[in-house]
């Protein structure tokens, strides 16, 4: 959206995440939410759930994007009221559903008919690693066919793809797939090890970094937006600044080895690509993005499960404006590398990466390799805007 830039973050989220439900029937090996397949005790009632939407809508216009998520939000029998009801009141509805036996073509002309957009999760090109990752045999070609129904309904979709040992390989294939489906935007997930995630799924800084100079590239086919990467903006920002001045990025900044293996796989299959799409909005966690738990719990994040209150008590509106935790991060109070940061304002790290190996939400990003002040001489080299 055009309004990224102008969005007033101390005021009120762009995205108000709700996990409707922990309930789900797949069984995905890194599952944030760690679902079960019955919900557990203390979801937000249908009444609740009307209140929470009404807050939403009471941070005023623009409203904020709500995304009914889980879990699986279909396991819940009240969602379309819930879903109707949100937009009834003109808030911009979006819905992350499993793709399990809910998932009907009734369910999806339901979402059609609510103008809802719905984000599906496919985390490989590969049906062996997708179905392999999310614990059900044949998710990935139902995750396909998903697609396409949904396109055919004119419903807006993005899929959304978790970036991780398992898969990063496949990235560029990934891409094409994407390409061949008529998908416009694509999320990436940048992997936070949390919930049911091992560590050992986790790439390196060097790695990170190379996903996100091939996420740039891969811009120029589809739109691309990232989760908890927040260096993809960096990168974005410096890759098009040298362009800019007719210097080869790749010249400049000699990715690593990762980049150079996906980069060539991808102009193999889709040729350079047209102008970057690469997404940049200011949004991290707790600025610009919340989360409301099933059972009310207000986090910055899902992937940031450090607790800033709770909607049963206190109004979303006053969590997110009031909490010190929220302004805390909104102010950028960080600390080690990504506090020294002159990205810090467009970047700040991966508030949930910190807090999941550091134990601090305010703690330098451990997913990120770049050193503070490092684009000061890269500008004089090459002559770019320096960082106000």
């Amino acid at each position: 959206m055009s309004r990224h830039g102008r969005w007033p973050f101390d005021e009120k989220p762009l995205l108000v995440f709700w996990e409707t439900t922990k309930a789900c029937m797949l069984k995905c090996k890194h599952c944030r939410a760690e679902a079960i397949l019955e919900p557990l005790p203390g979801e937000l009632s249908t009444e609740e759930g009307y209140r929470l939407i009404e807050d939403v809508a009471g941070f005023g216009k623009p409203y904020p994007i709500l995304v009914f998520t889980g879990g699986d939000p279909l396991m819940r029998d009240d969602i379309f009221q819930l879903m109707g009801h949100a937009a009834s009141l003109g808030i911009p509805v979006a819905v992350a559903p499993a793709v399990s036996p809910r998932l009907t073509r009734e369910a999806m002309e339901r979402f059609a008919s609510l103008g809802a957009s719905v984000s599906l999760s496919l985390d490989s090109p590969y049906p062996r690693v997708h179905d392999s990752i999310r614990g059900v045999e044949g998710t990935w070609e139902k995750t396909v066919e998903a697609l396409k129904t949904l396109k055919g309904l004119g419903v807006r979709v993005q899929v959304n793809t978790v970036v991780m040992r398992s898969t990063v390989e496949g990235l560029a294939d990934m891409v094409k797939l994407l390409v061949d489906l008529g998908v416009p935007a694509w999320e990436v997930f940048y992997y936070v090890p949390t919930g049911r995630g091992a560590r050992s799924e986790d790439l390196t800084p060097s790695e990170w970094e190379d996903v996100s100079h091939f996420l740039y590239e891969a811009s120029r086919h589809i739109v691309v937006r990232t989760t908890e990467g927040p260096m993809f903006r960096r990168v974005t920002l410096i890759r098009r600044a040298l362009e800019e001045k007719g210097v080869d990025p790749d010249e400049a900044l000699r990715p690593g080895p990762l980049y150079r293996r996906l980069v060539e796989r991808l102009r193999s299959l889709l040729g350079r690509g047209g102008r970057a799409r690469a997404q940049t909005a200011g949004t991290r966690d707790g600025r610009g993005i919340v989360f409301v738990a099933y059972n009310g719990n207000v986090y910055p994040s899902g992937f940031l499960p450090y607790p800033a209150g709770n909607v049963r008590r206190t109004s979303l509106r006053d969590i997110y404006r009031g909490s010190p935790l929220m302004q805390r991060l909104r102010r950028g109070e960080l600390g080690g590398r990504c506090g020294a940061c002159e990205f810090k304002d467009i970047c700040g790290g991966s508030r949930a990466r910190a807090y999941a190996y550091h134990g601090d939400p305010f703690a330098e990003d451990p997913a990120c390799g770049y050193v503070p002040g490092s684009y000061g001489e890269l500008a004089k080299k090459y002559y770019l805007a320096l960082l106000s």
